[in-house]
């Protein structure tokens, strides 16, 4: 069965008082409220840093351990109140919880039937400070939900019917890359989008001595199938949705391609023909999201 966004009923949004994890919390905010959805507000004290250093007294590890709870409730309490604010009808659960924070992102999803993680890609950092950021990419690799990435330069308009005019859905053939279709196809219907395909030629994997017009007719014959597959997944949403096969490396012909045709929304998979382990990140998705300048919404195979 096809995702669609009445099935996004609790929305997650990891916070360690940075700015970044403010720019993804009110991008989550958004699809909470385009879904009715309940939003959980979480903030991991990672006390490891301090811990594993040998030469801190017990009465200076007792004292940054409660710097870092303290920083976690004021990031906790700032989010939850940002979300009040902007949405007061939605209802907010609130949690600060130990540990290394993607392993306890990744458990705390589990627990509580999170259907959809929404967090930047940078954040703070220090001894001092709860670690996101670097965390994203770790969340990423190991949590089984749709993770909504927000970049620092992502715009700061809410992501609305409005705003999301346009979003891409960069696809392989792969399952995994149809996975995601259906869910970026999903959130398109929602904001009454266009949608986007594209399919990328990289022709730097084969022999420099076979005949470029030979490797491109082999490449683009796949190409054409999935975007077809893409295009009679759009007819049956609904969806308009134009696509094309490009050359080029994968990661940067998709952000060529966002940059060049006003892409609000990025939705593609986590997993390629590259790889099928849940832990495995495909490369063309981890390039994109740290050299991405808007939201790319990141989909697991397992994601439903």
């Amino acid at each position: 069965m096809s995702p669609t966004t009445d099935a996004i009923d609790s929305i997650l949004l990891p916070t360690d008082g940075s700015d970044g994890a403010l720019a993804g919390a009110k991008r989550g905010v958004d699809l909470a409220a385009m879904a009715d959805a309940t939003v959980h507000v979480l903030s991991v004290v990672d006390t490891s840093a301090i811990e594993g250093v040998a030469s801190v007294l017990e009465s200076d590890l007792d004292e940054q351990r409660a710097a870092l709870e303290a920083d976690a409730e004021s990031a906790v309490e700032s989010v939850s109140s940002m979300v009040r604010d902007r949405r007061p009808d939605l209802e907010v659960t609130t949690a600060t919880e130990q540990g290394t924070p993607f392993r306890v992102i990744d458990r705390y999803v589990d627990e509580h039937d999170i259907d959809v993680v929404a967090m930047g890609t940078k954040g703070r950092t220090g001894v001092r400070r709860v670690v996101l950021g670097s965390v994203t990419e770790n969340v990423l690799r190991t949590v089984g939900a749709p993770i909504l990435v927000v970049p620092p330069a992502a715009s700061d308009e809410p992501l609305t019917e409005d705003t999301v005019r346009n979003v891409l859905l960069p696809t392989d053939g792969s399952d995994g890359a149809a996975v995601a279709v259906d869910w970026g196809l999903a959130l398109a219907a929602a904001f009454d989008a266009m949608t986007h395909a594209v399919y990328s030629v990289d022709t730097r994997r084969f022999s420099p001595r076979r005949a470029p017009s030979e490797v491109l007719s082999e490449l683009e014959r796949p190409g054409e199938d999935a975007l077809e597959s893409v295009r009679e997944r759009a007819r049956e949403r609904g969806c308009t949705l134009t696509g094309t096969v490009a050359t080029g490396p994968p990661a940067r012909v998709i952000l060529d391609y966002a940059d060049g045709n006003d892409i609000d929304l990025i939705a593609m998979g986590t997993h390629g023909r590259s790889g099928l382990e849940r832990h495995f990140l495909g490369s063309v998705t981890e390039n994109v999201v740290r050299n991405a300048e808007l939201p790319v919404f990141c989909v697991p195979m397992n994601a439903t």
